[in-house]
């Protein structure tokens, strides 16, 4: 873990455990962590750890949180590119790095998505900044696919590619793996340009749908109605 993802070591017990958890993970990984080792890191005995965080789950949990709301603070603090789609690619680099620095805690946060379970605020709170960045791509008339859809594909690319990237010994790693696939998905997503005047029903669809909360001479359920008849064109699969 990087010094700036680490939790801050308080005086309080809860800060302090959460301090020697971050500081195992970051220096020996998952399998450094054990309820005799955070006990000894953190002066604390096995009845602290467990009434405070329930059991190993929940104080893996709370450091993942602790670290990923980190993480999204430096993002949150990024002044946006004005170009929507540069401003993705940077958006991309940054969790990418993120990951790399982060091993130990990108797998534990990964966990936490797994299906079934719920992701943590910190986790939902990342996505709601990658909507906001595909909404201005598509505010901009550059997305040629529904915001969902493009959403849900930089997520799942981004973090294959973090994951696949961790797993390779770091003297093998191929820094052009990620470049590639940020690439493909982009391509995938949006449009070179601004769409010319006459875009594809798809194009125009998405980037109507994007301002229509803007439009005020509709009554809501006309604007209901054409939202939906603007997500029928956008996924026409559907």
């Amino acid at each position: 873990m990087t010094e700036g993802d680490l939790p801050a070591a308080g005086h309080g017990p809860r800060e302090r455990i959460l301090a020697a958890t971050a500081e195992l993970l970051a220096t020996g990984g998952r399998e450094a962590v054990s309820t005799r080792t955070v006990g000894a890191a953190a002066a604390v005995q096995a009845p602290t750890i467990y009434r405070l965080f329930g059991d190993m789950r929940g104080l893996l949990d709370a450091v993942a949180a602790e670290g990923f709301e980190a993480y999204l603070a430096r993002k949150a603090d990024r002044e946006p590119i004005a170009d929507p789609v540069e401003d993705l690619r940077a958006g991309w680099d940054l969790h990418i790095d993120f990951g790399l620095a982060n091993p130990a805690l990108y797998l534990i946060m990964s966990e936490q998505g797994r299906p079934g379970t719920a992701a943590p605020p910190a986790a939902l709170a990342g996505l709601e900044i990658l909507t906001a960045r595909i909404h201005r791509i598509a505010e901009a008339g550059r997305l040629r696919v529904s915001e969902e859809r493009a959403a849900n594909l930089v997520q799942a690319a981004g973090r294959g590619t973090t994951l696949m990237l961790i797993d390779m010994p770091a003297d093998r790693r191929d820094p052009e793996l990620s470049v590639m696939a940020r690439e493909a998905v982009i391509a995938a997503v949006t449009t070179d340009a601004p769409a010319p005047a006459a875009p594809g029903p798809v194009t125009a669809a998405v980037a109507l749908r994007a301002v229509l909360p803007q439009t005020t001479a509709l009554t809501d359920l006309e604007r209901a109605l054409l939202r939906e008849w603007l997500d029928r064109i956008a996924n026409p699969a559907r």
